[in-house]
């Protein structure tokens, strides 16, 4: 085969992606296991109890204008996880625990979060190198501070990562977003929440020990209790075992009362189609990017990889010793197996409820407008159409045939668009990449689906989003506010060997294309030195 000059700068230019035939997962594949652990290291749904990440400690200064800035320091390091009884299992982790500890913070105090990598060169067991580079999925960070691909920091150093936080309540979260490498150091352990509260939200749904945050991934294990990793060439990683916040198929006791659960898929790969085993609904009150309009109470829904949805269930009319599981019933063009069908299970207890605390029997319907649902179809001086594709010749994932390693190439300047700022413009998605489905995500920015295949988008996606569930042959219409901040920023797909593989691309707000960037978003905040080393 003669290779383009695309399919040259594919294969050569970083030096990390290879051509190959990608097998293909077929709807409703199911197999016993596909961990290497022995029958007794295997573990048992329901056999250990939910535990929460713990916060992260801080600081706080006021300055001479009166803003209030936290300033809070994590160190991504390795650590040894206790998922199996009787074996331990290394990991990467801020602070050296998965998920790494949770950050809550009010809207309108900034935030300083210094992030120290301490991690060895090379990866333990999969020997690429690990330079990070931390994401704060969600928020309207200025470029340099987004977790730009590029923006490395290397072990030995740290880089302070300034996030402004003024946007509405919202369930936020933190990963590694290394250029090639997102999806191994993600399932290795380097994601954690962060939470954004304000006024509105305090007053319409629970805190505190009512408001549970829910990390949801899947693991392979090699017969050590080492973490197997498995993309299937490039195709996806689909473990045997679930986790819930880093433990398998967990237990959470719960009072007779309305709780709150923040659900984040952080599985490199997998979707999940949520539902309780007693039928009855939930209320999703929240999407990625915070507070619906209106509530909505389903069955079930489909939830892709990297995207938050704030779910009430209302435990009040289940009898003390009620066991009630929350399931998965999985997708199309997902690899199933013997229990990922489960995720945990809810036990009924008959501790003393505080009614009087408002939230406890309390399911709001109205909650709160905000952007971009306020803005309507009609706002929009442009509309963009982008086709999600796979090579079959280079085993590459392409947006528009186009590719990360094109916009190295290009010395970071290659775009796939160029709104203005504080343009509204629809972007149609469609997916014909073929037997797939993806998670695109689009950073800086909120965004509204107007529609799926033509027809309104699910119930529970109508609240704003920054990740939309692509099917096979879906053709979805976002529709996209392009703002606060100038500059450049990454489109990709959520299942993280895709975008590793190279479905990633970006796009420049209120920049030309050789205009000066103050925020560059590897040259303007560098890494720095760290002088205290361990």
């Amino acid at each position: 085969m003669t290779l383009t000059r695309r399919q040259a700068l594919i294969l050569g230019g970083a030096g990390v992606v290879g051509a190959g035939i990608v097998t293909v997962p077929i709807s409703g594949v199911s197999a016993k296991s596909a961990s290497k652990l022995s029958d007794r290291d295997m573990p048992r749904p329901y056999g250990t109890p939910l535990t929460i990440p713990p916060p992260l400690a801080y600081q706080t200064t006021v300055d001479a204008d009166g803003v209030t800035t936290r300033h809070y320091t994590m160190t991504q390091r390795l650590g040894s996880a206790k998922i199996l009884s009787r074996l331990s299992t290394p990991i990467l982790g801020y602070n050296g625990i998965f998920p790494g500890p949770t950050i809550r913070i009010d809207r309108g105090t900034r935030a300083i979060v210094r992030v120290r990598n301490q991690l060895p060169a090379k990866h333990p067991t999969l020997g690429h190198a690990l330079p990070t580079s931390t994401h704060l999925h969600g928020s309207a960070s200025l470029p340099q501070y987004d977790g730009y691909a590029n923006d490395l920091t290397l072990p030995g150093f740290y880089k302070e990562y300034h996030y402004p936080n003024f946007q509405p309540a919202r369930s936020l979260w933190y990963h590694d977003h290394a250029v090639h490498f997102t999806a191994q150091n993600v399932y290795s352990g380097l994601a954690g929440q962060y939470l954004i509260s304000d006024p509105v939200e305090k007053g319409l749904l629970p805190q505190g020990q009512f408001d549970v945050p829910l990390t949801i991934s899947d693991a392979m294990f090699a017969a050590n209790g080492a973490l197997g990793f498995d993309d299937r060439e490039h195709s996806g990683l689909w473990g045997d075992v679930i986790l819930v916040n880093g433990k398998p198929w967990p237990v959470m006791k719960v009072q007779k009362r309305v709780y709150r659960f923040r659900i984040l898929n952080a599985s490199v790969s997998r979707s999940y189609n949520f539902r309780l085993s007693t039928g009855d609904p939930v209320t999703v009150v929240a999407t990625d990017a915070g507070l619906m309009p209106v509530a909505q109470t389903v069955g079930s829904w489909r939830h892709g990889g990297a995207e938050r949805y704030e779910v009430l269930i209302d435990f009040r009319k289940y009898a003390v010793g009620t066991r009630i599981e929350l399931r998965n019933t999985s997708n199309e063009n997902n690899r199933d197996f013997d229990h990922t069908g489960k995720i945990m299970r809810f036990d009924v207890v008959g501790d003393t409820v505080n009614t009087a605390d408002p939230t406890w029997n309390s399911i709001p319907t109205t909650l709160a407008t905000s952007h971009p649902m306020d803005l309507k179809a009609t706002d929009a001086v442009k509309t963009r159409r982008f086709r999600i594709k796979h090579d079959d010749d280079t085993n590459i994932w392409t947006i528009d045939d186009l590719t990360w390693e094109e916009v190295i190439a290009s010395g970071f300047k290659r775009v796939m668009a160029n709104p203005a700022l504080d343009a509204v413009e629809i972007w149609e998605m469609e997916n014909s990449s073929g037997g797939w489905f993806h998670p695109m995500h689009m950073h800086l920015v909120d965004f509204q689906v107007l529609s799926r295949n033509g027809k309104p988008p699910f119930a529970y996606e109508k609240g704003p989003k920054d990740v939309v569930y692509i099917g096979e042959d879906e053709t979805v219409r976002l529709l996209v506010h392009f703002g606060p901040h100038r500059g450049r920023y990454m489109v990709h797909c959520h299942n993280l060997t895709h975008e590793d593989h190279s479905m990633m691309l970006q796009f420049r707000v209120g920049l030309g294309a050789d205009e000066e960037d103050p925020n560059d978003p590897i040259t303007a905040a560098p890494a720095v030195w760290d002088p205290v080393q361990g």
